[in-house]
């Protein structure tokens, strides 16, 4: 989860690569509970199938590693969704494949129908990578027919795709409910942070220039409350502790957006008090007591909304919460946009022309070809060719690690202890990276993938170096089949996803502008939201240099989305931060949202009388998206 150093919303420059790598590999809160978690797991599973003749432990194990989150609660929902829909998908199967047998023309037309269907509803609704799953089963479910004795194809390729999605996902379940992490402990931990990581940016004399600060800004709030959600749902704590971690996480966010908001101008002995105050506060909390009311008048709107938020987090009643629209679960454009449906046929054209290939070449050993399509293949064409690069690096450490375990590891193994043991370790590794940012984890979920797929051979343990590079030729082969086809057939542009992104964000803005003055202390989802989508546009950007230049957009036209981005976010403070009523902006905002993704809006932007900076705000936004 290759960077290039730009300057980005909260106005620093992002470090180089290798100096971004060490950040990213650097230990943060439960990263390393949650490595040796997915470590222990795919231990499991693996001891599991070498027990029981379970057929591709990888893959078993790869479903693990790239679904384990570190909230238990939605891991055991996780499983137990996917087991459910794995089970319907195979016994309609049934009554499929004996439509399909009569030749392998029609197995194979149904091979793709299928996958575009599944591929096509992943990305056009809230299903996301699900639907790729469900497709990947599918195809690998049809591809086993003609390898089993006819008589007992149906059965054979059936239990085998249902063992292995349903196994590993049972152990999931199992596994999260004994010695899962609690999304109670969670939530502390991620308030915490954000009290620590805001006092330290109010510290430095520039929070608006803080790296870490706007990290967490931008981090997915509603993932957060979601969890909050969940703890009240399912009665994890009292009733009342319940409402107030979900205040708690309000009042988090509230407080580190108005950290940012402080004028660098603020006197040293003001910006101490304030650190020491929200570093009280965390220390109570850390403690399990209540903080005390904070009793400091505010000298402007960014101490008073940080004063607010600590009020609340020491029991204060917060301001009515004014929430986000919910998405629906197809997205709005689902049928009149064709980027969803070219997706869903470039994906499968890439598995049909892998499995095309690994079958007239009567090759099976290369059959991972096929399933690393569906694990390569992403949105835009830029975001695709780097993920495939994170995926070929990962692969080659996998593959290594393999071989050498191969060499030298298994053939003194005597139990299948020893084969847990074995994977455990390796799997530590490509857990770590797994669970970094997103700039680094796919090459994590690729090392474990590798490994696992040299290591673990049919129903045993790796004995042969010659199946081992039969699967990592497989990896290689999908990879260069996404690539090729990613990059030549309907290409899709970065600059077009940003766009996107900075629609959402702007909408929410919009909302928030129109919200009557005394409303808005109380619309953190919105204003998380602002954030989010400004920083999802701002890592699209970053992954332009991996964009073919023939749809790349010009330097002028990235500094217009860059300085657009700015704009946005610091007008989702200071219109967070204001108490004044703002004739008209909330229609200037939705004009320019109307206009940033490629639309004409209105004949006219209309103009609108917003006091001072925000005024001025909205101006140098306009010419960003207008010109």
């Amino acid at each position: 989860m290759a960077e290039v150093i730009a300057p980005d919303v909260a106005g620093h420059k992002k470090p180089p690569l290798l100096a971004q790598l060490r950040v990213d590999l650097a230990p943060f809160p439960f990263r390393a509970a949650l490595t040796w978690r997915i470590a222990l797991l795919c231990a499991l599973v693996v001891g599991t199938a070498m027990m029981y003749g379970t057929f591709e432990a990888a893959i078993s194990c790869y479903l693990v590693i790239f679904l384990s989150k570190p909230d238990a609660v939605v891991n055991i929902g996780t499983g137990i969704g996917l087991i459910v829909v794995v089970t319907i998908v195979v016994a309609l199967m049934i009554w499929v494949i004996n439509l399909v047998i009569v030749s392998p023309l029609v197995l194979m037309l149904a091979m793709a129908l299928a996958s575009f269907v599944f591929l096509y509803i992943g990305a056009a609704s809230q299903l996301g990578e699900m639907g790729g799953i469900v497709g990947l089963v599918i195809a690998f479910v049809l591809s086993l027919v003609y390898m089993a004795p006819l008589g007992d194809a149906v059965s054979i390729a059936l239990r085998y795709a249902w063992y292995m999605v349903a196994m590993p996902m049972a152990w999931m379940v199992v596994f999260n409910l004994a010695v899962g992490l609690s999304p109670v402990r969670l939530l502390k931990g991620t308030l915490l942070r954000r009290l620590a990581t805001a006092a330290d940016a109010i510290s430095s004399g520039a929070p608006a220039r803080h790296a870490e600060l706007a990290e967490l800004m931008r981090a997915d709030n509603g993932a957060l409350l979601q969890q909050a959600a969940s703890v009240r749902v399912l009665n994890l704590v009292p009733r009342n502790p319940a409402q107030q971690v979900a205040s708690d996480v309000r009042a988090g966010y509230r407080l580190m957006l108005a950290a940012s908001a402080l004028p660098e101008d603020t006197p040293p002995a003001r910006r101490t008090a304030l650190a020491d105050a929200i570093r009280a506060a965390a220390a109570a909390l850390e403690a399990g007591h209540m903080p005390a009311m904070p009793t400091m008048e505010p000298a402007n709107p960014a101490e008073r909304e940080l004063i607010a938020a600590l009020a609340v987090l020491a029991g204060a009643p917060e301001p009515e919460v004014v929430a986000a629209p919910k998405p629906p679960f197809f997205f709005p454009d689902a049928l009149t946009n064709p980027d969803y449906q070219r997706f869903a046929l470039k994906t499968t054209a890439a598995a049909m022309i892998c499995y095309l290939i690994y079958t007239g070449l009567d090759w099976q050993g290369i059959h991972t070809a096929m399933i690393t399509c569906y694990v390569a293949a992403l949105g835009t064409t830029g975001e695709t060719v780097h993920k495939l690069g994170l995926r070929i690096v990962g692969c080659l450490i996998g593959a290594t690690l393999g071989m050498g375990s191969v060499l030298f590891v298994i053939p003194q193994l005597e139990s299948v202890g020893g084969l847990m043991a074995l994977v455990f370790v390796c799997m530590l590794i490509a857990a770590w990276v797994s669970t970094g940012p997103e700039r680094i984890a796919y090459g994590g979920v690729q090392i474990g993938l590798a490994f696992l797929l040299t290591v673990i051979q049919g129903f045993s343990p790796g004995t042969s170096l010659d199946s081992g590079w039969d699967r990592i030729v497989g990896i290689l082969l999908g990879n260069v089949v996404v690539y090729l086809i990613f990059t030549h057939l309907w290409p899709m542009p970065i600059e077009k996803a940003a766009r996107a992104h900075l629609k959402a964000a702007l909408d929410g803005l919009s909302r928030l502008a129109a919200l009557a003055p005394e409303r808005r202390a109380g619309a953190v989802p919105d204003a998380a939201l602002v954030e989010n989508e400004v920083g999802k546009a701002e890592e699209a950007l970053a992954l332009l240099p991996f964009e073919p230049r023939t749809i790349r957009p010009t330097p002028e036209t990235t500094a217009k989305l860059r300085a657009a981005g700015e704009e946005i976010a610091a007008l989702g403070r200071d219109i967070y931060l204001s108490r004044e009523a703002l004739p008209g902006a909330a229609a200037r905002l939705a004009s320019l949202a109307a206009r940033i993704d490629g639309g004409t809006g209105d004949a006219g932007v209309p103009q609108t009388d917003a006091p001072g900076t925000i005024g001025r705000r909205l101006d140098r936004l306009q010419r960003a998206v207008m010109s």
